[in-house]
């Protein structure tokens, strides 16, 4: 879909000089002499290059059209690649490790996510925003730490490390962010 330059935001993907770019800011410029300018910085969807592009208000750039389509995951094929069920059609797809990035170490068999496709090729992963995990190590409560508001270091099921309050013992299962791998609560 064509857009003006001035409507570009971030966010936005572009198909740009044969690659798509993610928009991670753009600002309007009116200098004091001549036409106003669009400075936008983005991101190569593929290789994650960054740079500086700089559009007429009045030109015209093509935004790429993103399909989001909710996956199951199924399993890690070892080779730094997962395997993803479409929950429509139940045809299997194959993401690189690259694009799920570090949260997919909360990867959980049969976990529904969203992948942002673009013409039949995944560009990004969205997890759920909570994840439940159980702990299989954690430190021993030390008395007279319960009355202050200190956390201590555990282990979760899928080797990560987190920090949890001081009632949390191994075996407890717990709700995690997995965008930032941060404890939220107890699970019910």
């Amino acid at each position: 879909m064509k857009i003006n330059a001035i409507e570009i935001r971030g966010g936005n993907v572009l198909d740009h000089e044969g690659k798509l770019w993610q928009v991670l800011k753009s600002q309007i410029y009116q200098p004091g002499k001549g036409a106003s300018v669009v400075q936008v910085e983005m991101r190569d969807v593929r290789t994650g290059t960054k740079t500086n592009v700089r559009f007429r208000t009045q030109e015209t750039v093509e935004r790429a059209r993103l399909d989001e389509v909710e996956y199951q995951y199924l399993y890690d094929e070892g080779d730094g690649n997962f395997a993803f069920m479409n929950n429509d059609n139940y045809e299997q797809m194959s993401v690189s490790g690259d694009i799920i990035g570090e949260q997919n170490i909360y990867l959980q068999e049969g976990m529904k996510v969203i992948l942002q496709m673009f013409e039949s090729e995944a560009l990004s992963v969205q997890l759920p925003t909570t994840v439940v995990l159980e702990i299989t190590e954690a430190d021993p409560v030390v008395k007279g730490q319960t009355a202050s508001s200190s956390y201590k270091p555990a282990m979760l099921e899928n080797g990560a490390k987190i920090m949890v309050p001081p009632h949390i013992e191994a075996g407890t299962k717990v709700v995690v962010k997995p965008e930032d791998g941060s404890y939220v609560e107890r699970a019910k």
